[in-house]
């Protein structure tokens, strides 16, 4: 990509109402424009980041046997009549309108009721089972603050896995391989190290879910860990009776603030039974299907990524989800006939051809935050090199002319 030919422009100053980080930086960098509150629009850099997150997501989502959908984001209301959550009092966020046949229509918050009901068309037997079905798909909720930048919207993408079983066994077996999934996806994505496994309240589903919570100092939950973090709960469980059930006494929890990014239920029979998604056993018995659901907030782990990894001059990525490797600069003539060369032989370089001066183009690649940048100018020529510093730890190394293809 040529800056010079983008309709992409870094900002000063960030919008006056947007107090997050994440979303300061992200729209001063030029990844996302700022519609209203917690509605964003993905710009060229700031898609090129959500589809490297969808494509690690997608990666290890495939690899555990998963196969993806895109299911409509207008909801038929009879579905979620059966389960009781259409209903605000049940279910406090719906977006709705009306049809002008006349009668409700929902943008969907998430898709437990529409792919159930849905599957009774292709599910009989227990031949049928196990299925594993996700999806990326934006979200509508109408959050009453919606706040946090891109880590709390109304409208937010999310990776939604749906898994049915013929029995608790079976669903016990896949819900472990999420989990190991759910890892190798955050280590890949740069935030593992920090980013735990949570016991939190099963609600009516279970006696206990796990969410995957990122310390975060802006995030909007508080979770307590032991000494070596191997036991993490949400504070909505962290309690004396909890702490029993799981075998843990004497020791000392500290407590931290953290930003949710995924999590994952056991709903066993919660919406096949309402919704009447049955199997025939090997014995001719009707049953109802086991299911668990599994999400990954997308939007809001690039969110995440650009609050942790920043600093007074901008973002950082990481490789894997940068939107791309290099930042390249030309100054001089040499300099940026050179540039050319290399910019037509890569697609993972963005090339700021801009005619500014070369102190604001080392601005906007701090700012913008691309892992490697390139300079080449008469200094670097005279050494018969180019220069390159790493963003995220300011080293500057020159390479030789000659190895500049062996090098990048």
């Amino acid at each position: 990509m040529r800056l010079s030919k983008t309709f992409i422009k870094t900002l000063r100053d960030a919008p006056k109402d947007e107090t997050a980080r994440n979303g300061a930086l992200l729209v001063r960098a030029g990844y996302i424009y700022k519609e209203m509150a917690g509605i964003y629009d993905y710009l060229p850099l700031g898609l090129r980041v959500i589809e490297n997150i969808k494509t690690i997501i997608r990666e290890e989502m495939n690899r555990i046997g998963c196969e993806e959908v895109l299911l409509s984001g207008l909801q038929n209301p009879e579905p979620w009549e059966k389960t009781g959550r259409f209903s605000e009092s049940e279910v406090d966020i719906w977006f709705k309108t009306k049809l002008a046949s006349g009668g409700d229509l929902g943008l969907a918050p998430t898709h437990e009721e529409p792919i159930t009901n849905m599957l009774k068309n292709y599910v009989s037997s227990y031949k049928d089972l196990p299925l594993y079905i996700y999806q990326f798909q934006t979200k509508f909720r109408n959050e009453l603050r919606a706040k946090s930048g891109i880590l709390r919207g109304r409208e937010f993408l999310m990776k939604d896995l749906y898994s049915f079983h013929t029995s608790e066994e079976d669903l016990d077996v896949f819900y472990g391989k999420v989990e190991e999934a759910y890892r190798k996806i955050f280590d890949r994505l740069g935030i593992g190290e920090d980013t735990f496994e949570t016991f939190a309240s099963g609600g009516i589903f279970s006696k206990y879910s796990h969410e995957f919570q990122t310390l975060l100092p802006v995030g909007e939950d508080t979770i307590y860990y032991n000494k070596d973090k191997s036991i993490v709960l949400n504070e909505e469980v962290y309690n004396d009776e909890v702490l029993a059930d799981l075998g843990v006494t004497g020791e000392k929890f500290e407590k931290a603030t953290s930003a949710e990014v995924g999590n994952i239920f056991k709903l066993k029979f919660k919406y096949s039974e309402p919704l009447g998604l049955k199997f025939v056993d090997e014995n001719n018995t009707q049953k109802p299907v086991y299911m668990g659901c599994y999400g990954i907030g997308v939007s809001r782990l690039m969110g995440t990524i650009a609050e942790k990894f920043s600093d007074e001059k901008g973002l950082i990525w990481p490789e894997s989800v940068a939107p791309f490797k290099y930042y390249l600069i030309g100054i001089g003539e040499a300099g940026t006939k050179l540039a050319e060369e290399i910019y037509d032989k890569r697609d993972d370089v963005l090339f700021d051809d801009r005619d500014v001066r070369p102190g604001e183009k080392f601005g906007d690649a701090d700012l913008i935050g691309i892992p490697y940048r390139i300079v080449i100018s008469d200094k670097t020529l005279e050494e018969e090199a180019i220069e390159i510093t790493n963003r995220a730890n300011g080293e500057t190394k020159l390479v030789k002319i000659e190895e500049i293809e062996k090098s990048l």
